[in-house]
C-alpha cells in the first residue's frame, strides 16, 4: 500500500475539475489507494525548487515540477526553467498540451490511452464546462456575468468560499455528483447566492475603481474591502476596451490579473501568460496573472502591465 498522495491544484474550476478526475482515474486503476488535495496560486512559486519536499505528490492545472509523481497541466507558461522544459517528455504519468482549452481533457484522454480508465458521463460534462469556462468561451459577456447553468452556479460559488478546505469539499462532489447535485448542495447554493450578491455590488461599484483608461485598455484597483469583483465586469461594463488589468486582494496577499476581452480580441494580441511570467507569474494567450510580493509592488507591476500593453496599440 502507497502512502498517502497529495494533489496540488489550481485554486479555479479547472483546477478543481482536474483534481477530482485524476483522483478518481488513479483509485479507481489502482495506482493510488488514498489522493488528498491542496490548492496552490503563484505565490508558491517563490519557493518552487522547494516545494513539497519529502512527500509523495502529483500536480494538476499549474507549473511544472520534476520532482511531482504526476503531472498535468495546459498553460504555455508552465515551465519556470528553460532546462525542464527542453528535457521534459510526456510519460505514463505526466502530460502536457498548450492547446487544451484546460486540463480536465488532457488527463482524461491520457487515462484512457495509459491507464485503461474511461470517464463518466459526468467527467465528460465536468470537462467540457471546464473548456468553457477556463478558455472564456461563453456565448455573451451577459451569460458570464448572470448564467445559472449549473457549472456557472459553481463557478461563481467558488468566489465566496467561506475556507480554503471550501475548495477539497467541491472536489469530493465532482467525484461523486453530477453538476446539477452539485449546484443544488446546500454549502454551495448559499455561496452562490452570497456571490450574485457580490457581483451586484461589483458591477455597481466597478466604475470609481479604474485608475486609467483608454479606448483599449483598462487599469483597475480593486483592492478595497468595501467593494466586491467580478471577472467579467470590466468587459460587461465596457464592451469596447480589449484588455483589463485589475488588482485583486486575496488571502495570500495581492494579485494582479491581465485579461483580454473574450468579445472583442484585439487583432494583434499581447500574450499575457508569457508578459505576466516575467513577474513570476504565468496564463495563457488570453489572460495571466502574478502575486506580488507587496502592496507597493503591486501598484507598480500593475503599471508597468498596463503601460506595455497600452504600447502594443
Amino acid at each position: 500500500m502507497n502512502d498517502p498522495l497529495t494533489l496540488y491544484f489550481h485554486r479555479d474550476f479547472d483546477g478543481m475539475a482536474s483534481a477530482a478526475i485524476l483522483a478518481t482515474a488513479l483509485e479507481e486503476t489502482g495506482k493510488e489507494d488514498h489522493v488528498l488535495y491542496e490548492g496552490v496560486n503563484f505565490d508558491r512559486t517563490l519557493h518552487w525548487d522547494d516545494f513539497a519536499e519529502g512527500e509523495r505528490f502529483g500536480v494538476v492545472d499549474f507549473h511544472f515540477h520534476p520532482r511531482a509523481t504526476y503531472w498535468f497541466d495546459h498553460h504555455p507558461t508552465t515551465f519556470l526553467k528553460e532546462e525542464d522544459q527542453k528535457t521534459y517528455q510526456n510519460d505514463a504519468n505526466r502530460c502536457f498540451d498548450p492547446k487544451s482549452p484546460s486540463c480536465p481533457p488532457i488527463i482524461i484522454q491520457h487515462a484512457k490511452d495509459h491507464w485503461n480508465w474511461d470517464a463518466s458521463e459526468a467527467f465528460l460534462e465536468l470537462s467540457h464546462w471546464s473548456d468553457i469556462i477556463d478558455s472564456a468561451y461563453f456565448e455573451t459577456a451577459e451569460q458570464a456575468v448572470f448564467g445559472k447553468d449549473p457549472a456557472l452556479r459553481i463557478m461563481r460559488a467558488l468566489t465566496c468560499a467561506p475556507d480554503l478546505r471550501f475548495h477539497n469539499r467541491v472536489i469530493e462532489l465532482m467525484k461523486s455528483e453530477t453538476l446539477m447535485n452539485i449546484a443544488a448542495n446546500p454549502e454551495v447554493d448559499k455561496c452562490f447566492a452570497r456571490a450574485c450578491r457580490n457581483r451586484d455590488n461589483a458591477i455597481e461599484n466597478f466604475p470609481p475603481t479604474i485608475m486609467d483608461r483608454t479606448m483599449e485598455v483598462l487599469l483597475a484597483d480593486l483592492r478595497s474591502k468595501k467593494i466586491r469583483r467580478d471577472r467579467f465586469a470590466p468587459f460587461y461594463l465596457y464592451p469596447e476596451i480589449q484588455y483589463a488589468v485589475t488588482m485583486l486582494p486575496t488571502r495570500a496577499g495581492v494579485h494582479i490579473t491581465a485579461a483580454s476581452n473574450p468579445w472583442n480580441r484585439p487583432e494583434n494580441p499581447v500574450h499575457l501568460g508569457e508578459l505576466l511570467k516575467k513577474y513570476g507569474g504565468g496564463g495563457h494567450l488570453s489572460i495571466g496573472g502574478c502575486n506580488p510580493p507587496s502592496s507597493k509592488k503591486a501598484v507598480i507591476w500593475s503599471r508597468e502591465i498596463y503601460n506595455f500593453i497600452l504600447q502594443s496599440f
